[in-house]
């Protein structure tokens, strides 16, 4: 059958194309596909061509095709139902595969969503994953005084997880007021950079920025602890160490969702975690407040260069495949 991509061409150009693809073998299941989310920071270095050389065998993600010199298919948050293959059919999924309508994987590519948790919602599943590996990297206690810096879809998951994990107020710190109100609904303080409270044990850093990285540098107690989980592609970073960093004793500590960290590694498999972010996604419905965009498959290029362009006013984008796909409000 024929099916139609997402490509980025070449930097800053996205193109749909055509795609052939072929009937399940065994122990593979043929996915049609209901929506798609944007990993807003990943894909937009990406379609910026802005992913380090050095870099590119990293930043692969599952069933990619083409590479970063161009043109790549990239994406990793997809949601569907099982059309035909290993008796799933009806069975809505979410797999790790970049944007396009059909698809063929194998089994053990997809997950099979709770029958409570509604698809539309399951294109969070990417960012709670790098969310809760996140938490687990910063390992907070009740003790902790904690900020969150950079109100986007993984500062505010991790914000919300860190509160409802170790029962400490959290503060979340964003440039824009208006991230107040997504606050509120997390049920977790709020402030902007210049109210931020000082003296903070342990910071996690998702604003994506180098100002954001060096005020969590200057709001970290002694012997504080900053988890830094933005990616700055092929950005230089710099930093005023001369300050702070050596005399508070800090430590800055990366956090990456492809690998589990080395204490939990003998509990927690990749699988299981993927079940407790569907487990979280079930039980939570209000974290749907963080979708609040949505396009059509076919204006995608177009979507893509917005998005690259814009300052992060969106949280989540959701791409729709079909206009009678059932939608959260």
């Amino acid at each position: 059958m024929t099916a139609r991509a997402y490509w980025v061409e070449a930097a800053g150009r996205g193109a749909i194309r055509e795609a052939t693809v072929r009937d399940p073998g065994d122990g593979e299941v043929r996915v049609r596909t209901l929506f798609t989310g944007i990993s807003r920071g990943t894909e937009s270095l990406v379609f910026q061509g802005k992913v380090p050389l050095n870099q590119a065998e990293a930043m692969r993600c599952p069933n990619q095709e083409g590479d970063f010199s161009f043109p790549i298919k990239y994406g990793y948050i997809a949601v569907g139902v099982v059309e035909s293959g290993c008796g799933l059919e009806g069975q809505a999924v979410f797999c790790l595969h970049p944007h396009q309508t059909h698809f063929v994987v194998p089994r053990a590519a997809v997950t099979v969503l709770p029958a409570g948790l509604d698809p539309s919602l399951a294109v969070l599943c990417a960012n709670m994953e790098t969310a809760v590996n996140g938490v687990w990297d910063a390992d907070p206690s009740r003790e902790d005084t904690v900020t969150v810096i950079g109100a986007g879809v993984v500062g505010a998951l991790v914000a919300w997880r860190i509160q409802q994990q170790v029962d400490t107020p959290v503060q979340l710190v964003d440039t824009q007021p208006r991230r107040a109100e997504l606050a509120a609904v997390l049920g977790v303080e709020f402030a902007t950079p210049a109210a931020a409270s000082p003296e903070r044990s342990l910071i996690v850093h998702c604003s994506g920025s180098e100002r954001g990285l060096q005020q969590a540098l200057t709001l970290a107690a002694a012997d504080g602890k900053i988890v830094e989980m933005s990616w700055f592609g092929d950005r230089q970073v710099r930093l005023a160490l001369g300050e702070h960093f050596h005399s508070r004793r800090l430590t800055l500590q990366s956090s990456q969702v492809g690998s589990i960290p080395p204490r939990m590694r003998a509990e927690w498999s990749y699988e299981r975690r993927m079940q407790l972010v569907l487990e979280l996604l079930t039980d939570h419905p209000e974290l749907s407040v963080l979708i609040d965009a949505e396009s059509m498959f076919a204006d995608l290029p177009n979507t893509m260069s917005v998005l690259a362009q814009s300052a992060g006013g969106v949280l989540c984008h959701r791409v729709r495949y079909k206009e009678d796909t059932r939608c959260i409000d």
